[in-house]
């Protein structure tokens, strides 16, 4: 099958597999962005709106859309920093001074919540990041691992700039080996001392004998777009979709019934994100409320909003939101 005109179409760049995929697609599928996926293809056309869907790896999306080769795109903010780790190593090594082009973060979308993490083995002799300088170390996030290695040596070397120093900047006395997968082994199979990888919650590393001493960056899922989209206008609506539909997963509508006298109390309970909407009941002395609640927070909520009085208490889910 041809692939599909891209012509007058703005480029979404989303994880084509791996743990951001389905919460991407899940994403989508809330902000209306229609679309099938052919078998095999790596773009879809959205029925309906003038955008085309590119599947990337996550960890080439944030160099797709930094050289603006598409217009925005999903991924983790650990592939974010790495890829800006790389060209400033690159920028410093050619002498060419800082770069042009990159990507804006849009917005955090609050999910694939991760951390990149310095692991050493349990049973090993190093506790402290430091202890691992003029190791070796494996990873597949070479950029941000050498430029946290290089801040370490720096300030082991009185370095008073040590906080700014990167891998571009000074000889590595740690020896950084890339892997592209199955990091967790390295400590075992006496590759490396150390490792910086990925932990979600934690479960391969202990079963890897590992522990973690230090993070490098937290990261979630992020929305990116290039600092020249082809279609501005377009960018803030998909943006303005996706707010929704996240500020939607967030909240739930808390409606009730309170005696007016004890209004000042209820409202305390639930201010709402700007104020609560109250309304006269056809019942003197009460009125009725209606606020947006997070969602972690609606027990207790009704917990309070019960002691004050409040009756007809409802919680109802919101789909979406402007």
């Amino acid at each position: 099958m041809p692939p599909p005109s891209l012509e007058g179409r703005l480029l979404f760049a989303v994880p084509k597999k791996g743990r951001l995929n389905q919460a991407t697609l899940n994403l989508l599928e809330g902000a209306d962005i229609q679309f099938r996926r052919e078998n095999r293809l790596d773009i879809a056309l959205v029925k309906n709106l003038p955008i085309a869907l590119v599947f990337l790896p996550a960890a080439d999306i944030p160099t797709f859309v930094g050289q603006g080769r598409v217009d925005l795109g999903i991924t983790g903010w650990d592939q974010v920093q790495e890829h800006e780790a790389g060209v400033r190593s690159a920028s410093l090594l050619r002498g060419s001074g800082p770069t042009t082009g990159g990507c804006d973060m849009v917005m955090d979308l609050g999910f694939g919540g991760c951390k990149l993490q310095v692991q050493a083995p349990v049973k090993g002799q190093y506790t402290e990041t430091k202890d691992l300088i003029g190791k070796t170390i494996c990873t597949s996030f070479v950029g941000l691992a050498a430029d946290h290695f290089a801040r370490l040596e720096a300030a082991a070397d009185g370095d008073p700039n040590a906080s700014e120093a990167t891998a571009g900047s000074r000889k590595l006395r740690t020896q950084i080996v890339e892997l592209s997968g199955s990091v967790e082994a390295a400590c075992a199979l006496g590759v490396a001392e150390g490792i910086v990888d990925l932990v979600e919650s934690g479960e391969t590393m202990r079963a890897a004998g590992l522990k973690a001493i230090d993070t490098v960056v937290e990261s979630t899922a992020v929305l990116i777009k290039s600092k020249s989209p082809s279609n501005p206008d377009m960018v803030e609506l998909i943006a303005s979709r996706i707010r929704g539909v996240i500020t939607a997963q967030r909240f739930v509508l808390c409606q009730y019934n309170v005696e007016r006298a004890r209004l000042a109390e209820a409202t305390k309970i639930t201010p709402g994100k700007r104020a609560p909407t109250v309304t006269m009941l056809d019942e003197d002395g009460w009125v009725a409320v209606s606020s947006m609640v997070e969602t972690k927070k609606i027990a207790l909520v009704m917990d309070d909003l019960t002691r004050v009085g409040a009756q007809d208490i409802l919680v109802l889910d919101i789909h979406n939101t402007r």
